[in-house]
């Protein structure tokens, strides 16, 4: 387990690893990165927000009962700031952009956008590098739904590469993981303080990146515009 991000009384911050559950799922014999760290405390910790098993960056717990209801209101209002990496299939040709489509859960358990019956979703991004058929992206989720960002990129015709969920399979499959990285987030203490969490990018996000490191030509992809709701 590596050193925690950030710690003092109330929280505790670590760079989660990708390919780690943050608590448990259907199989109780897998380790996750609770009982992980429970292990290493005397007092117990509250998960305060999940993060999908297949991204990697930080997350966020309290050390007490009344931290947590700190910082679960303050991701009831939206307070909470996180940025995200991520490298997306495709070349995006807008700089920056809003996804606002609703989304809901069906039944074969992944998330899709619904207008009708789905819940409030806002994803902001902002392109950082493209290459010849990937970008790269800052990600800012303004809601948290389930899967929020992997299924509003998708949505838009730009999977995040390495999804085992949304995307071609047969392309997805190439890569070693799923290309999101939370690499920061910014909220306040229950001292009172403000605070920025920042959490280095893994090797394994870096070697990734590597594999799609192909600087765009004259005949690369067609650059697609994608972001704003109609």
């Amino acid at each position: 387990m590596t050193p925690p991000l950030f710690e003092d009384v109330d929280i505790l911050a670590v760079n989660k690893p990708e390919g780690l559950a943050s608590i448990p799922e259907r199989d109780p014999t897998q380790e996750v990165l609770l009982s992980q760290l429970s292990a290493t405390r005397a007092t117990k910790l509250y998960l305060v927000h999940r993060l999908d098993k297949e991204v990697s960056g930080v997350i966020l717990f309290a050390k007490n009962a009344a931290a947590h209801k700190f910082l679960n209101e303050q991701f009831s209002r939206h307070t909470v700031r996180k940025t995200y990496r991520a490298v997306v299939l495709g070349v995006v040709a807008q700089e920056s952009g809003t996804i606002d489509a609703p989304l809901r859960q069906f039944g074969s358990g992944r998330m899709g956008v619904d207008s009708k019956r789905g819940k409030e979703s806002v994803t902001s991004f902002h392109v950082l590098t493209r290459f010849a058929a990937h970008t790269l992206i800052e990600v800012r989720p303004v809601t948290g739904r389930r899967h929020q960002i992997r299924v509003h990129l998708h949505s838009r015709g730009h999977a995040i590469v390495g999804d085992p969920l949304y995307g071609e399979k047969a392309m997805q499959h190439r890569f070693l993981r799923l290309m999101l990285h939370v690499q920061k987030i910014e909220f306040r203490l229950p001292s009172g303080d403000d605070v920025v969490i920042e959490a280095p990018v893994p090797d394994s996000f870096t070697q990734g990146l590597k594999m799609v490191q192909v600087p765009s030509t004259r005949g690369a992809l067609k650059p697609t515009l994608f972001g704003t709701d109609d």
